[in-house]
């Protein structure tokens, strides 16, 4: 057996903070960061919202997680935490603290999806999805970054938004335009927190193999409007499937060490080139 080498992981000593990671592109982003030598602070809702078409991560799923980590040698400390509870993402990070001592990477991962015409859905629906991943993601920085300029050692942040962040799609506007939100919120952060070194980028994945990106509720709004079916033009690389999240895990890996050291500010699709079409 070949001894590991820094090489092997170039996140030693690195923490890593990751929402909405008891599945999917969560738990993803989580083994690979500790496969790569980061410590890691997870946290996910495990409960149902009220409106996505699709059921939540259950309290078992991050346990599953956390397993998944200690067996590839990594360290993990796992809160059921929602990210609309800003409070308690303060109190999590405190605890990360003290365990760790530090903070270096960002995930804002967690969010929803669900479908509906924008004049048809409901104030409660639009209201969900915006709180969940707009003002989720704004909550997950608001008490992240004190922690990290704080301790003066730099870092890197990403949010996950969508290729929907930059080409709304119909049948899910309320959905596109917290993205759209979650873009413009990065590009601000990124030139506010330069000066300690701290460098911000987002992802614009594609439809991804996860439950959210599984979603049946979709294929019923297409068969109701076929003509929006359109509108999802094909991908330049024709590989078959949706992305597997692991795919975009090595995208955030790289992102959070030192081979990606001069982007910030950047939106990064993961889209098999759906994008540039």
């Amino acid at each position: 057996m070949t001894e590991t080498t820094p090489a092997d992981k170039p996140l030693t000593g690195k923490v890593a903070y990751v929402t909405g990671a008891a599945r999917g592109q969560g738990r993803s982003h989580v083994l690979a960061l500790a496969r790569a030598g980061a410590d890691i602070v997870a946290i996910d809702a495990c409960t149902n919202t009220e409106f996505s078409g699709y059921p939540m991560a259950e309290p078992e799923d991050l346990a599953e997680t956390a397993r998944l980590v200690k067996a590839v040698g990594g360290n993990i400390l796992t809160k059921q935490v929602d990210v609309r509870d800003l409070e308690g993402q303060q109190s999590v990070v405190a605890e990360a603290i003290a365990q760790f001592g530090r903070l270096d990477i960002v995930v804002a991962n967690a969010g929803v999806c669900n479908w509906g015409r924008l004049w048809e859905i409901s104030a409660e629906q639009f209201a969900e999805t915006v709180d969940v991943n707009l003002t989720g993601v704004w909550n997950t920085i608001k008490a992240a970054v004190p922690a990290m300029i704080e301790a003066g050692n730099g870092g890197s942040i990403m949010t996950i938004s969508s290729s929907a962040g930059v080409k709304a799609p119909p049948g899910c506007g309320h959905y596109a335009a917290t993205k759209y939100g979650v873009v413009g919120l990065t590009k601000s952060l990124a030139i506010e927190l330069g000066e300690y070194g701290i460098r911000v980028n987002t992802l614009l994945p594609y439809g991804t193999n996860t439950p959210l990106g599984n979603d049946t509720s979709m294929y019923k709004m297409f068969e109701e409007y076929p003509a929006y079916v359109y509108s999802y033009t094909p991908t330049l690389l024709k590989t078959e499937g949706l992305v597997e999240p692991e795919e975009i895990s090595e995208v955030v890996v790289w992102l959070a060490g030192a081979g990606s050291g001069v982007i910030t500010g950047a939106q990064i699709p993961v889209d098999k080139g759906f994008l540039a079409r």
